[in-house]
């Protein structure tokens, strides 16, 4: 009977087949190198380009938890969209909450009394969302941080950060996908609830 699925050098690049001809660690060791790279690569040149930043400290551990850990419901595109909308959301209403919208960063400024209480209660309140929404992301929880610190402040430049979260996620559906991966489009199968411990933790 013929093999219904053709190999040629493409093929024999994709994970599962690198995982069947060489030792697992080295092989995703090399996977998450090349994809955390080239991702990273592109959002940084479209940040120089348009001085905007399509690049922030959070990206890397999505990048990380989205190429390492695929198939985690942390690393679903669901939960890694709504989780850092989460987490802009409440750093900026934590800004405003505390009178800080319009103030400069706490780098410049330093850590005032109004500062910690902007970023406890942006923190706070990210956590508290992502479990009420079911959306654990854990990265989410620096993005509210880089707002509620004054680093990214305006409107603009915060849906800016969204946008570029979601082409990121475009890129690991395509990459992963590509690598054989059963990447999700949207939401893992099973359960995402961080607090269940039952054997339906596991996606199928």
């Amino acid at each position: 009977m013929a093999d219904p699925a053709p190999k040629g050098p493409l093929s024999r690049l994709r994970l599962p087949a690198l995982l069947a001809r060489y030792p697992e660690r080295p092989v995703r060791a090399v996977v998450v190198f090349a994809n955390g790279f080239i991702t990273i690569a592109i959002l940084a040149a479209v940040a120089r380009i348009s001085g905007t930043p399509f690049v922030f400290p959070s990206l890397g551990p999505t990048a990380f938890l989205l190429f390492a850990t695929p198939l985690l419901p942390a690393a679903s595109p669901r939960n890694t969209m709504l989780g850092h909308a989460i987490g802009i959301a409440c750093g900026y209403g934590a800004l405003w909450a505390t009178g800080l919208a319009h103030s400069p960063p706490a780098m410049v400024t330093g850590v005032n009394w109004d500062r910690v209480v902007a970023a406890a209660l942006s923190l706070g309140a990210t956590g508290a969302l992502m479990m009420l929404f079911n959306a654990p992301h854990p990265p989410a929880g620096a993005t509210t941080l880089i707002v509620s610190l004054g680093i990214v402040t305006r409107p603009f430049h915060l849906a800016v950060i969204e946008v570029a979260v979601a082409l990121l996620v475009l890129q690991a559906i395509a990459i992963n996908r590509l690598a054989g991966t059963p990447y999700p489009l949207w939401a893992c199968p099973g359960r995402s609830d961080p607090g269940h411990t039952g054997p339906s933790d596991e996606g199928s």
